[in-house]
């Protein structure tokens, strides 16, 4: 209706400047800036000295982004009339654009000395202080607007905000909802409402707002991607989806949006598209932590390491004091090993946030693998005192106290812990007990399945997010058949290809297989560290692969190709294992062994190799897989190849080798000290009690159990020099130094595996009490393969303590059996490494016999006239 006065008039008086500046006014009200400015240039060309439509031009200047022509135009406002507080105020927002706080500051002065009820100035006064950090000069500042000027949606806007930055939220929502009552479509002020809204828990009416504003401004970018994070948060993610599509529709690199995309992406297990979104985060800006720490966490998950951690030190560049960064880097470098490197980044978060209970933790972690048990305990407690209701570090703190023999309260701890599982396992969350934790605990062995039934489903969950196809297999045919290959192929998978255990004791067993029947993949998890056992399993075994630097995905891929038929999983829950892999399931038949003693609860697994003894059929319900019973001892050694000259008497040891006495009796174990409880130490106690000259030789393994463990003996009333305490020895020289002690008493809790054979190897006989889980059975079996079992297995607490006073007492008995057990070590069935492969390949051709007959997996035994190999017909 204005313009067309003006039109009108422009008619009669076609040189009339006002007409022109109301022109120009109106068209800048609709929004027409470039119109409106094309006005007020002839309205001045008209009047030169039209001061108020020099002012009316610099503001729309100002619009336009001009803000050069703005300040000329403000400039000459006011050379023609300095009264002009309009001209002032916007001047003072030129110099505020252009960072001279002062003159702004100044400007916005002036204009309040010639009209102090001038309330634009007041908020433009105002908006400065809030930018430089004087929130309650800026909240004195805006009240002063919106009481001079009611109906100032603006200041009303800014003035919540203030209030939001001082902790007082619903001061700002009456402000922000003051603004929208004077200015109804303000996408603003609703955006700002609803964003408060959403901080205080208010998601639904957080979203009602973001609609509201959304409806105001249809190209409100961060309307739509807030909307989005408060759908996503109340389980609509389908319309939080939406939300960040429509946000990209119409900026298709918006960053946050991107970031936010790739996290439901991330949630969905569709790994390669949420790093897509981050990567395209990253190539519009770099200064954005979170796509760099989520990208990092998918190449975490990926196996790629390197990687990840070039990305949390992106995190750390942009924000140099992100703890929780700190935190994850340390994570990372813990898991590869670089533990020194943890402990900096744990400390470093630490010292930035003292009470910040995980990084107290994952210390702790750092701290145990690294050897200082002490400081691990230390760092346990403190984040519990930090965050009493935390289940990963009240398990990871009772583990630890269990290595160093701390058993104060032991019993109250595990009640607490088995309750942690429990709460945990009905709620569906990973355990904060791990299986390999669960094989030394007294908990029931139902229990201790379903732990490894969650850590299965998280491997498998591992696994989704890598998105493969599920793998084909060929139509299975006999090995024998006119289309088959003539051997069966076997893979091992396994990140202990070296210095390690498993390595002493399967070190032939690759080698031995028999390669007209049976072609041999070992996958190495772990690269190369040099030693003689790397070596000797690459010479031997038919093919061996270092797959350390592959993804996981990759190395299902490499299986799936090299057409293996039976993958052996020779890790399980142990560390360095990485049991996606068999997720992902890239063999037809899947078997676990050796590495882990117990039930990984995993259907990908198919069979467990073990024997009758270790696990008998009347316990198969605490096994997720089919049990397949070898001859005699499931548990593969190599001491006839390696180890012979522990048979020479001219290599044997001396007890004055090792400060032990040279006349007294010595039981020893030379288990790790977790494995110990305060039962069969007191049984021990007991016995060092009732042997005359006896003494009880322990490894300090860790050191720092050695004085809880004397100290405990001599409140039992054993005598301080009956314990005896040495370090570790290396491998050869443990094996042959066992033979010094007298009797091996076992630990029931979690038997003597490894250790078992040693000392069984060295000529020393045991005393071991099986229970019901695999890892309390394991030295029974030994002992039986020696065909000397009946002799060292018992039933009962108490026949463990006589049969170990006993045989102490009977010198005549207990060498009858000793001379018995060193002359069987070349003839029994448990260091017969050759027979027992033969029995594992007829275990192999059974598994897949069952399979080409299109039978399910099933329990089995192998006998050794077994004719299912083919060599053997």
């Amino acid at each position: 209706m204005c313009i067309a006065k003006n039109e009108e008039a422009l008619r009669l008086q076609p040189r009339f400047a006002e007409c022109y500046g109301n022109m120009a006014n109106a068209w800048k009200e609709k929004g027409d800036i470039d119109r409106a400015i094309r006005y007020y240039l002839v309205s001045i060309e008209l009047r030169p000295n039209f001061a108020d439509a020099w002012s009316n031009l610099a503001s729309a200047y100002m619009r336009k982004g001009r803000l050069n022509e703005a300040s000329q135009c403000c400039r000459q406002a006011l050379a023609l009339n300095p009264l002009l507080v309009d001209a002032h105020s916007n001047l003072g927002n030129l110099m505020k654009a252009q960072g001279l706080v002062q003159e702004a500051y100044s400007c916005y002065l002036e204009a309040l000395r010639i009209q102090p009820s001038f309330a634009i100035a007041w908020s433009n006064l105002a908006g400065l202080f809030m930018e430089s950090g004087d929130l309650n000069r800026a909240l004195q500042y805006y009240k002063e607007a919106v009481k001079l000027k009611p109906k100032f949606p603006d200041a009303y806007l800014n003035l919540g905000n203030v209030y939001k930055a001082l902790g007082m939220p619903q001061e700002a929502i009456m402000c922000y909802q003051r603004a929208v009552q004077t200015r109804p479509n303000y996408a603003m002020a609703f955006g700002n409402l609803a964003s408060t809204c959403y901080e205080r828990g208010q998601v639904e009416l957080a979203i009602l707002h973001y609609k509201q504003a959304i409806a105001c401004d249809q190209r409100f970018l961060e309307a739509y991607n807030n909307l989005g994070n408060a759908l996503k948060d109340v389980g609509r993610v389908d319309e939080a989806l939406q939300c960040y599509n429509q946000c990209l529709s119409i900026q298709p690199n918006h960053p946050q949006a991107l970031t936010n995309l790739g996290n439901i992406y991330m949630e969905w297990n569709m790994s390669a598209a949420a790093a897509s979104c981050y990567k395209a985060t990253l190539a519009v800006t770099t200064g954005l932590s979170a796509p760099f720490n989520n990208l990092a966490v998918i190449y975490k998950q990926q196996g790629n390491y390197s990687d990840a951690i070039s990305c949390y030190n992106e995190v750390l560049r942009i924000e140099p004091m992100a703890a929780d960064g700190l935190v994850n880097r340390g994570n990372t470098y813990k898991e590869i090993g670089r533990v020194s490197e943890a402990i900096q980044d744990y400390i470093h978060a630490i010292n930035i946030r003292p009470t910040m209970a995980e990084a107290h933790a994952n210390l702790a972690s750092a701290y145990k693998d690294s050897g200082h048990v002490e400081a691990a305990i230390k760092s346990y407690r403190q984040a519990l005192l930090l965050r009493p209701d935390f289940p990963e570090a009240t398990c990871n703190l009772l583990h630890t106290l269990q290595c160093v023999c701390c058993w104060e309260d032991r019993d109250k701890m595990f009640d607490e812990v088995e309750g942690i599982i429990r709460r945990q396992i009905s709620m569906s969350v990973l355990p904060s007990v791990q299986p390999f934790h669960a094989i030394a605990y007294p908990i029931d062995p139902v229990l201790a399945l379903e732990i490894s039934h969650k850590y299965a489903a998280h491997c498998s969950i591992i696994a989704s997010r890598f998105a493969l196809s599920p793998f084909k297999h060929p139509a299975p045919l006999p090995v024998k058949h006119e289309r088959g290959s003539g051997r069966l192929r076997i893979g091992y998978v396994s990140s202990d290809f070296g210095n390690h255990p498993l390595s002493h004791l399967m070190g032939s067993v690759f080698g031995m297989h028999n390669r007209e029947n049976v072609e041999v993949f070992c996958y190495a998890l772990s690269p190369n560290d040099g030693t003689e056992w790397r070596q000797r399993t690459q010479f031997e075994a038919e093919h061996f692969i270092d797959v350390s630097a592959m993804s996981s995905d990759m190395i299902a891929k490499l299986i799936n190709e090299d057409k293996i038929q039976i993958l052996i999983n020779l890790n399980g829950y142990t560390k360095g294992a990485r049991n996606e892999i068999f997720a992902m399931q890239p063999a037809p038949i899947q078997v676990s062994y050796m590495g882990f003693p117990g039930t990984t609860g995993a259907t990908y697994i198919d069979y467990l190799v073990t024997d009758e003894f270790v696990s008998p059929t009347r316990f198969s319900h605490i096994y997720s897989e089919k049990l397949v019973h070898l001859p005699h001892c499931y548990f593969v050694n190599d001491y006839k190849q390696k180890n012979l000259d522990v048979l020479d008497p001219t290599c044997q040891h001396k007890r004055l080798d090792y400060g032990l006495p040279e006349d007294k009796f010595i039981f020893a174990c030379f288990n790790q000290l977790y494995k110990m409880d305060p039962e069969i130490f007191n049984t021990w106690c007991n016995i060092l009690k009732r042997v005359p000259n006896s003494a009880l030789w322990l490894l300090r393994f860790p050191a720092a159990g050695e004085m809880r463990l004397r100290a405990y003996a001599v409140a039992q009333g054993v005598n301080p020099d009956q314990i005896i305490f040495t370090d570790v020895a290396m491998k050869q020289e443990h094996i042959r130094r066992s033979a010094l002690a007298d009797l091996f008493l076992d630990t029931p809790l979690c038997n003597a595996h490894t250790t078992g054979t040693d000392i069984l190897w060295a000529g020393l006989p045991m005393v071991t009490m099986p229970l019901e889980k695999m890892a309390t059975r394991v030295a029974g079996s030994l002992c039986l393969a020696t065909g000397l079992g009946d002799e060292m297995i018992v039933s009962s607490m108490k026949e463990y303590e006589e049969r170990a006073v006993s045989l102490a007492l009977n010198k005549p008995k207990l060498q009858s059996l000793t001379n018995r057990l060193k002359a069987f070590r070349m003839t029994c069935p448990l260091f017969d490494t050759k027979r027992w492969v033969r029995n594992l390949e007829r275990a192999y051709f059974k598994m897949w016999n069952i399979h080409c007959s299109g039978q399910q997996p099933h329990h089995f035994k192998v006998a050794e006239n077994d004719f299912d190999c083919p060599y053997d017909r």
